[in-house]
Parts: C-alpha cells; sequence; structure tokens
C-alpha cells in the first residue's frame, strides 16, 4: 500500500507550483464549466495572496503519494485564535485514497503551531466533494466570517489541543 507524505514544503516550489496551477485550474474550471485557459491559470495567481501562507502568518503543505506530488494545502492565521483552511487539493488521480485526510491532519496541525483553536474555510456549494470531506473530519457550517464572489459557505472546527506541537525554530526538549 502506497502511503501519503504530507509535509510543510514553500508555496513556489516546483511541487507546489504545479499543485496550485493544477489547483486553480480544477475550481476554476468547474466554476465556469470549460477548462481554464493557461492565461486565466495565470491571472488567477497572479497576487492570490500566497505570500502570506509562510510563518509567522500561515503555512504550507504539499502531499506526496509514493513520492509524487499530488496534494497541497495551506492555512492563514486570520487572528489570535482562528485559522483559514485554504486551496486545499488533491489531484483527481489521487483521490479516494486517503490524500485528503492526511492533508487536513497535517494542516490542523500547522495551525496549530500558530497558535489557532479554531479552523475555518469558505468554499462554493458545487465543490460537494470537498464539502463531503471537510464534513466528514467534523467541520461544521458556520455564519459567514468574510465575503467574496466564490464563497458560498462557510465551515469552522474547534482544534483539540492535543499535545503541544514544538513551533517551527523551538530547542527539543
Amino acid at each position: 500500500m502506497t502511503r501519503w507524505t504530507v509535509l510543510p514544503e514553500h508555496f513556489d516550489s516546483p511541487d507546489a507550483t504545479a499543485l496550485r496551477r493544477d489547483y486553480y485550474a480544477d475550481v476554476a474550471s468547474s466554476y465556469w464549466g470549460r477548462p481554464a485557459t493557461d492565461a486565466e491559470i495565470d491571472e488567477g495567481l497572479a497576487d492570490d495572496g500566497v505570500a502570506r501562507l509562510v510563518a509567522p502568518t500561515g503555512g504550507f503543505v504539499v502531499g506526496r503519494h509514493g513520492g509524487e506530488g499530488a496534494a497541497c494545502g495551506g492555512v492563514l492565521l486570520l487572528d489570535a485564535e482562528r485559522a483559514e483552511l485554504t486551496r486545499v487539493f488533491v489531484r483527481p488521480a489521487f483521490r479516494g485514497t486517503g490524500g485528503g485526510a492526511a492533508l487536513l491532519t497535517a494542516l490542523e496541525e500547522a495551525a496549530r503551531r500558530l497558535g489557532a483553536r479554531r479552523m475555518v474555510l469558505n468554499t462554493r456549494l458545487d465543490l460537494v466533494g470537498a464539502r463531503a470531506l471537510y464534513a466528514r473530519h467534523g467541520y461544521r457550517e458556520i455564519p459567514a466570517y468574510c465575503e467574496g464572489p466564490y464563497m458560498e459557505i462557510w465551515y469552522g472546527k474547534e482544534l483539540a489541543p492535543g499535545e503541544p506541537v514544538p513551533r517551527e525554530g523551538d530547542a527539543a526538549a
């Protein structure tokens, strides 16, 4: 059985960049009902705020299945207690193999390292698979916490404190 590994990675590494392009192509094509062009993908990724997905304001992870870049996601600290889940994506060929669960686990851990106690997210109603993934992992519908053209439903989850997770740069005990 091939295992998933999900680790922090800079958003502009080659694998992360390719995954972010595939993510945008997937969600834009679904929304528009036609394949997104390379120019539309470039435009959508330009100044998309991904630069905030680094410590101390956020984080980005890449999931690999059998060593191949197959999934990505980010977390953005909104305030002292809330982090937002963003750019969660599993390539279609790898869906149904546990990548979504592995991604959420890693992103929730990243949010706890940033000090968050609650994870929130927004998505579209037509992204049924994503919504089902969130519901399976304890995310529940919440009132809107932000607004925008592609935001139709909002979810939240309390992050279990669990064992303290060391922050990046902390000395090992």
